[in-house]
């Protein structure tokens, strides 16, 4: 199994997945990393819904399209690429989400990550969720499993949560599209440390991350 860092440091977004059949063991690890990381106050209000059912994730994949064909698609069809990042490497990205949203319904597992928080979900309540999404996605990679943590079906969220059958008080926060990747680990590129990361004041170098 790779190492710790290797995992970080090579945790792509995999967006396109193979529709092969993924073991319930394997599922099980990364649920159980899940359920392993900090939550507020500790009181465990995360739910995870495994979905493997065809017509239940086809029912999503129609909001989640239509907040692509509304929002992401032409974000993408109109705009240059972020500092950085180049125009093919932008293009790739945008081609790769394009392709995730046709087929996001037959990525063999999803794990819809929820909270029980009543008709009045907060944005501070995504640090009861998030860091277990971020565990999930990272045991998925030492698995050799792809996944990536999408939250685009929240553009229609009331509607994505009735498709998904959550019931009143329970939101889904993000769903990981899960399966083996039909590309290779590598790399992330998030540029340097010393372009993001400052020191007491805004912008002031943090010495620590000089050339970083």
């Amino acid at each position: 199994m790779p190492d710790l860092f290797e995992i970080i440091s090579t945790t792509r977004s995999m967006r396109r997945l193979k529709p092969d059949p993924v073991p319930d063991e394997l599922i099980r690890k990364i649920l159980e990393a899940g359920t392993a990381a900090a939550n507020g106050g500790n009181n465990q209000t995360w739910r995870f819904l495994v979905v493997k059912d065809p017509a239940i994730k086809k029912a999503v994949q129609v909001w989640y399209k239509k907040a692509f064909d509304e929002v992401i698609g032409p974000r993408y069809a109109g705009s240059t690429p972020p500092p950085g990042v180049t125009a093919e490497k932008y293009q790739r990205q945008g081609s790769a989400v394009a392709y995730l949203t046709e087929h996001y319904h037959e990525a063999p597992v999803w794990i819809v990550a929820c909270l029980v928080d009543g008709p009045n979900p907060g944005r501070g309540n995504g640090a009861s969720i998030y860091p277990a999404v971020q565990n999930m996605l990272l045991v998925a990679r030492a698995l050799g499993l792809g996944s990536t943590l999408t939250t685009r079906h929240l553009l229609h969220a009331k509607e994505a949560d009735t498709a998904l059958g959550l019931p009143e008080g329970v939101h889904s926060y993000a769903i990981l599209p899960i399966g083996y990747p039909m590309g290779k680990f590598g790399p992330v590129g998030r540029g340097k440390l010393s372009e993001v990361v400052y020191l007491d004041k805004w912008e002031q170098p943090y010495p620590a991350v000089a050339g970083a």
